[in-house]
């Protein structure tokens, strides 16, 4: 049952334009000075804030930028470099170490914070529209948004110095623990990675087996898991308690720069449309042959035997669909491939998963991915990619309005898996080929919208339980991720009494509390997005690489409205999830032709 062999088996990245080595003479150079930097910086600006003119802080400003470039160069190389080895002391000692820097550079930077945040609103009103600053506009005006959360500068402090040793840590520890677990199928052990892909196979006896193998595993590490998940838990319970925010999911959606409202009315369209999901699988039942279902079978292939694909044509259909859409994309992406930023090989104690880390500005992004040569890997690599020609684009703006917010950062990388998907699609006329394709396009889609909503509904139930129930047992996880995944597949799909443990592997759900509605957030919009492309094509693709060049210097919903749509409207999901109905349309007459 060996992996064949794909062509990505050597596809490593390169980091050294940010550090060679954990022992680089600039790495420890760049350690030492970023904290004598903060201290000067103190020293000047400390109690001052309120007191300086427009171009006293926009000095002020880029003496900061200067600070968060530096160390956040510091801390994305320790990471990407732990990411492909998480059993390496070498690595994990890097970033325990490059955590605790950021740490100190955070208590010793946070009273400009506190005290931007305590000028007075007339005063920060005339600062933040004086042509002076307008560059920095967006970022003093979205920021003013913490002002009812934000600590004084000694608690502040704490707050960051005990982060370290609490929640940082124990996703570490959650990472390194799942990196270095075994899977084993027919007595050959797998990574997670690799287990996870043998869902997709076309082997239904296979498929049984991954699962089997982890569910075996996930259960085995379930006493761990489950302790890391209440104690992550109990500790933004804690935090947002302190913060005042009103209930788990409040931070998140501020720091999308979005609202309540908006997130209610997205949660609200998609899981009323359930419908969809199980009227889908079950036309997938039959297309499969299958009397039931199992939670196994959802994302097996209509077409069996799947060929291998190798990461050169992998690497040619995404610079072709994006070279096609717009020849600066094109050109971006190819340096992704020529000057290798890309780290695609998958080998043991590499995290699962795949991710573009923007890095800082001065630098460039890196994408890091599990490439095991299906079609899904193709889609992922345009997925990322299509985050790091966003990173890209938005380091123009500077450290800090370069990163986006969560619910328009996803815009790029699934207009990307768009953008492949349209292309693979106009060069099929096989009636069965392109069912297969159409009917892959609303597997990831299922999974990127309805999936991540009802992993949602469970976060909010998680989050809810713990505070209203004090610590949850691994039973009382699965009890409230069983009713939610019953909800979405209802009777279209027979969930095994193993899937239970399925919640304990995902890393969203500590990583980044409430991340998940954000993939479907950006899903429903790219829909939308390509309908408005499919119909009005002039000059859109140099508009909206101007909304990625954009980054994150304006408002989501400015961005957006300049691509002629309004995402404030509660109606505005319906698009998408119209789009996605029309495919589950087009498969249903295709499956009657063959």
């Amino acid at each position: 049952m060996t992996r064949p062999l794909n062509g990505a088996e050597q596809i490593n990245w390169d980091l050294s334009d940010l550090y060679s080595s954990s022992d680089d003479l600039n790495l420890q150079k760049d350690k030492t000075s970023v904290l004598q930097q903060a201290d000067a910086f103190s020293e000047k600006y400390k109690g001052r804030i309120a007191d300086l003119s427009a171009a006293e802080l926009k000095t002020l400003l880029e003496k900061y930028e200067v600070i968060q470039d530096t160390g956040g160069k510091i801390s994305s190389f320790a990471y990407l470099q732990w990411s492909t080895d998480t059993g390496n002391a070498e690595y994990g000692k890097l970033v325990q170490e490059s955590n605790e820097l950021s740490s100190e550079l955070s208590q010793k930077l946070v009273f400009f914070d506190v005290e931007w945040l305590k000028v007075n609103s007339k005063k920060a009103e005339a600062l933040i529209n004086d042509p002076e600053l307008s560059f920095y506009k967006h970022y003093l005006d979205s920021s003013r948004r913490y002002k009812k959360h934000v600590l004084e500068e000694s608690q502040e402090q704490i707050m960051s110095a005990k982060a370290v040793t609490g929640r940082s840590a124990w996703v570490r520890y959650f990472d390194e623990t799942l990196g270095a677990a075994e899977f084993k199928i027919d007595g050959e052990s797998f990574t997670e990675q690799e287990a996870l892909s043998k869902l997709h196979e076309g082997d239904r006896t296979l498929r049984k087996k991954a699962h089997e193998a982890l569910t075996n595993t996930f259960q085995d590490l379930s006493r761990t898991l489950t302790f890391i998940f209440n104690t992550v838990l109990a500790d933004k319970s804690t935090n947002d308690r302190f913060r005042n925010y009103k209930n788990w999911v409040s931070s998140r959606n501020l720091a999308n720069q979005t609202d309540d409202d908006t997130v209610e009315a997205l949660v609200s369209a998609v899981t009323s449309s359930y419908d969809l999901v199980q009227r889908y699988y079950k036309l997938k039942a039959d297309l499969l042959g299958l009397k039931e279902m199992k939670d196994y079978d959802r994302y097996a292939p209509i077409i069996q035997n799947e060929e291998t694909i190798t990461w050169d044509e992998a690497k040619e259909m995404v610079l072709d669909a994006y070279t096609s859409f717009h020849p600066r994309m094109g050109e971006i992406t190819k340096k992704f491939f020529d000057e290798n930023w890309i780290d695609a090989a998958i080998k043991p104690g590499k995290r699962g998963g795949a991710y573009s880390a923007s890095t800082v500005p001065s630098v460039h992004p890196y994408v890091f991915m599990n490439f095991d040569g299906k079609i899904r890997d193709v889609q992922t690599l345009a997925h990322e990619l299509g985050h790091g020609v966003h990173q890209y684009l938005s380091r123009q703006q500077g450290p800090l309005q370069a990163g986006t917010p969560l619910t328009t950062a996803e815009t790029a990388s699934v207009f990307g898996e768009m953008l492949v998907f349209q292309k693979l699609l106009k060069e099929i006329d096989n009636p069965k080929e392109r069912l297969a394709l159409i009917t892959g396009k609303i597997d990831d889609t299922i999974a990127t919208v309805f999936r991540q909503i009802s992993m949602n509904r469970f976060e909010d139930a998680m989050h809810t339980a713990r505070r209203e129930e004090g610590e949850l047992t691994t039973e009382r996880f699965s009890q409230l991720w069983m009713k939610q995944q019953e909800k979405l597949y209802g009777d279209s799909v027979t969930l095994t009494e193993e899937y239970g443990i399925w919640w304990s592997y995902i890393p969203h759900f500590l990583h980044t509390p409430g991340y998940v509605y954000a993939y479907a957030f950006g899903e429903l919009l790219v829909m939308a997005l390509y309908e408005e492309f499919t119909q009005r094509p002039d000059g859109f693709a140099d508009k909206y690489m101007e909304l990625l060049s954009a980054g994150g210097s304006k408002w989501p919903h400015e961005l957006v409205a300049k691509m002629g749509l309004d995402i404030t409207n509660p109606e505005f999901w319906n698009k998408g999830l119209n789009s996605l109905e029309k495919m589950i349309e087009e498969a249903e007459q295709l499956s009657k032709q063959i």
